[in-house]
């Protein structure tokens, strides 16, 4: 307090009693604060009286204080004054009356003014609900909230005049002590810059720092931009995440929207050679609370018009949810243009919503609500007719309807193939009803069973193959036979018994001629030696052996070497016959 104020606060008794008796002769004059009366704690602030040409004092009252605060003599025009107070503090707060004399009567006391000091206690927070984006004309509600036990709060407009409202504080568990503070309707002309003070009833002049500021943004004045992603909305937790705010509109700033957020995200607006501005907004890496419903809108630097509203954008994170849902296609993977394809998405688990993506698209997944059927949740997503906009890669997810923004782990992807397409372009894939009974597909077994008929043509063949190859090695054998010296087609000498055993070969010749006895074998020996390593020839005739198969080559022209005699070939050489191997079954 400065020497004059204290000196003034003494002799204040006597002057005011001399107000009493005189005043209300004159008009009384009008008071403000400046730079207002909401002051900070330390700042400077001054106080301004203004009376009439007659005036020659000018007086401050402090209410709550005995005698005059302060006074002052007129300036050079006579007709106003100023108090000055270099350092506010809590003993300058409280409510000021001004009045002036002339050099005969004393004026009325003016309009009280309330002079306040902040930053007593710690500030609250300040929000919008449901978006500090505002339409024109619009009406919004801000809350202001502490956990400190203020008994009121303030809600201040900032501007050329300084206007504020004041609320009785409320309390709840779960957000401490809070106020509501409706305001509207907002109009493009007007800035809409807010703050929030608490204080207790017993000290209203004494306010707690103020909140952060919050700037209404009035959309619906300019034109809109675009909000766009690169990858799918689908995303998990750990990637990164970038949404593009786009305008034909040169912007200077841009802001993204997040639907029940308090607070927005601001970037300066960037301007591309296509003509376009624009922001990126990075918000990687994905949390489970990126979650949800985005726009974005454009606007002018020291304005608060702003675009209308870009189209919503939802952000989706998978994998928040333990169960993984099963896809199929029906009737199968591979289609072509023009038909129909369904894909079918199942869970075991309760799902409330089943959602269909596709890989690498930006367009939003589809959605369709689950039906409970034979036991499973089940969705049934048709795209009719197909075109190659189709091909692709597809997952479905499950959701639930109180957390519509999380997924669960995606199924196990499936690809659709288009047949006979080579473009990419089409119609985007379109969803009729789903009914009420899934479509009959191919089970499980069904493809078991094909798999097992390929298999087995497979096989198949390869035995073909091998009878083919048998039959040439039999007319490279008969190509032998035909050789005028059979002597030459005996067996050579093995290094030992057991090897000439195992290399012998049993030779069939059949006598055509005479079918009623039989088919006669000889043993046909070496001259050379006793030893049995040539052709053996014997007699079959049945036997008590026991029943081994033996495969035996019926050699045709031994038969006819030994009948000779009673029917010899008119050429006198014998001539060549093919070579028959059998399966004999010996008993």
């Amino acid at each position: 307090m400065t020497p004059t104020l204290t000196v003034l606060l003494c002799l204040g008794l006597s002057v005011g009693s001399r107000t009493q008796v005189q005043a209300g002769t004159l008009p009384k004059p009008t008071i403000w604060a400046e730079p207002g009366s909401v002051v900070p704690w330390e700042a400077p602030v001054t106080i301004w009286c203004q009376g009439s040409l007659k005036a020659q004092e000018y007086f401050l009252y402090k209410e709550r204080h005995s005698g005059t605060w302060n006074r002052q003599p007129a300036l050079e025009l006579k007709d106003k004054a100023k108090f000055s107070i270099t350092h506010m503090t809590d003993v300058y707060a409280g409510q000021y009356h001004c009045y002036y004399r002339s050099t005969t009567a004393w004026s009325n006391p003016s309009d009280p003014l309330e002079l306040v000091v902040t930053g007593m206690h710690s500030k609250p927070s300040l929000s919008v609900l449901p978006s500090p984006i505002v339409p024109s004309g619009g009406n919004v509600t801000l809350q202001c909230v502490s956990w400190t036990g203020f008994h009121r709060f303030v809600l201040m407009k900032e501007g050329q005049r300084q206007l504020f409202w004041t609320r009785n504080s409320q309390q709840a568990p779960s957000m401490g002590f809070w106020a509501l503070f409706p305001v509207g309707p907002v109009i493009p002309s007007l800035m809409w810059t807010f703050r929030c003070y608490g204080y207790y009833s017993n000290t209203p002049q004494q306010w707690s720092l103020p909140s952060d500021p919050l700037e209404l943004l009035i959309s619906g004045v300019l034109g809109k931009p675009s909000l766009r992603i690169q990858q799918s909305p689908v995303v998990t937790s750990g990637q990164n995440l970038t949404l593009q705010c786009l305008s034909d509109v040169s912007y200077d700033r841009f802001a993204l929207s997040k639907e029940g957020a308090r607070d927005l995200l601001h970037r300066h607006g960037r301007q591309s050679q296509a003509g376009l501005s624009g922001a990126d907004f990075t918000l990687g890496p994905v949390r489970p609370f990126h979650r949800g419903r985005y726009t974005c809108y454009g606007g002018h630097n020291l304005s608060s018009q702003w675009s209308a509203s870009s189209g919503p954008l939802d952000i989706l994170v998978a994998g928040q949810f333990p169960y993984m849902p099963s896809l199929r296609v029906q009737p199968g993977p591979t289609v072509a243009p023009g038909e129909n394809v369904t894909l079918l998405c199942q869970s075991l688990s309760s799902v409330d919503i089943f959602l269909l993506s596709k890989e690498g698209a930006a367009n939003p997944p589809l959605r369709l609500r689950s039906k409970y059927s034979s036991g499973l949740y089940q969705a049934e997503f048709s795209m009719s007719p197909v075109t190659s906009a189709h091909r692709g890669t597809y997952r479905c997810y499950g959701s639930f309807n109180t957390s519509p923004y999380l997924l669960s782990h995606p199924s196990v992807p499936v690809k659709i193939l288009v047949s006979g397409s080579s473009g990419h372009h089409g119609p985007p894939p379109t969803i009729s009803s789903p009914t009420a009974a899934p479509a009959q597909g191919p089970s499980w077994y069904l493809y078991i069973l094909i798999g097992a008929s390929v298999a087995f043509i497979l096989m198949l063949c390869l035995l073909i193959l091998l009878l083919v190859r048998q039959q040439h090695r039999g007319k490279c054998r008969k190509s032998r036979d035909a050789d005028p010296e059979p002597k030459d087609r005996g067996l050579q000498d093995s290094s030992g018994p057991a090897a000439t055993t195992q290399e012998e070969t049993l030779y069939a010749a059949v006598q055509d001629t005479w079918p009623e006895e039989g088919v006669e074998l000889d043993h046909r020996k070496n001259t050379q030696d006793e030893e049995p390593q040539g052709d053996m020839y014997a007699q079959a005739a049945a036997s008590d052996t026991p029943p081994d198969v033996t495969y035996a080559q019926l050699n045709h022209l031994t038969l006819r070497q030994k009948t000779s005699a009673s029917s010899p070939s008119q050429s006198g050489e014998p001539s060549a016959e093919p070579s028959v191997y059998a399966a004999l079954a010996i008993h």
